[in-house]
């Protein structure tokens, strides 16, 4: 990848940042976007579609915050635009100060956005994160949470149901983060949505949010909204009305 191409000169081609990535960008293989170890200058902007962009602007998470902490660092995932950043603190207190225990954050963005050579069709654009529902944890050095660390499904069984592991944690840390309107989807296993469904919930608008999507049996995908005054981020459609509670959760 050209690392002069800056935001600055990308303005200055006349053309908008969408045009630029259907005529340049996409021709970058997901090992171009992986190679490149640090973010593009200037102001922030997630570009294009979630499963087809790129990041200007990205910043880094902190491995290590209140409430949180990141894992699988060697992968050099934990980019994303600066509204995904307050996002994960601003949720990680709130767990933190309800005692659900410490997020192990998972996959964000590479520094320039774009495909990944492997895990992610989407995560292109910085508003992607995967937060993992192992809240065990207790803080571990940087070497204790790379790929070798234990990162369970909580999804077991024929017919598929949760465990034993998923309680009453997991439930409040998912209305936490669907509640919050920044959030456009959580992704998560049928069978987790199907659990969240059964609970006694006062207020019940949060499911809309949560939607389920095999693959998601050991951490929820949390997807923001495009960011207020962004011009070159493709929101996706809104989910269905309703609470995505009948015949969708095995669909």
């Amino acid at each position: 990848m050209d690392a002069g191409l800056s935001y600055r000169a990308l303005r200055r081609t006349g053309l908008g940042l969408c045009a630029v990535w259907l005529s340049y960008c996409s021709a970058l293989s997901a090992q171009d976007w992986t190679d490149v170890t640090n973010p593009a200058a200037g102001p922030a902007e997630a570009i294009g579609r979630y499963a087809a962009g790129c990041l200007a602007g990205g910043e880094r998470l902190e491995p290590d915050g209140t409430g949180y902490q990141a894992v699988r660092l060697s992968r050099n995932r934990h980019y994303g635009h600066p509204e995904l950043v307050r996002f994960v603190q601003d949720l990680a207190r709130r767990a933190d100060s309800a005692d659900l225990g410490l997020l192990p954050i998972g996959d964000m963005s590479q520094p320039r956005g774009g495909p990944m050579i492997q895990a992610h069709a989407s995560h292109q654009v910085g508003l992607d994160v995967d937060i993992f529902f192992r809240l065990d944890l207790q803080a571990l050095a940087p070497v204790q949470r790379d790929e070798e660390l234990e990162l369970p499904s909580f999804v077991e069984g024929v017919p598929q149901q949760i465990n034993a592991d998923f309680g009453e944690q997991h439930f409040e840390l998912l209305r936490l983060a669907a509640s919050d309107s920044r959030v456009a989807r959580i992704f998560v296993h049928p069978a987790i949505k199907q659990a969240l469904c059964a609970q006694d919930w006062p207020d019940r608008s949060f499911l809309r949010t949560v939607r389920p999507w095999y693959g998601h049996e050991d951490h929820m995908h949390v997807r923001l909204h495009c960011p207020s005054g962004g011009t070159d981020c493709v929101e996706q459609a809104p989910p269905a009305a309703g609470d995505g509670c009948g015949a969708e959760v095995q669909s």
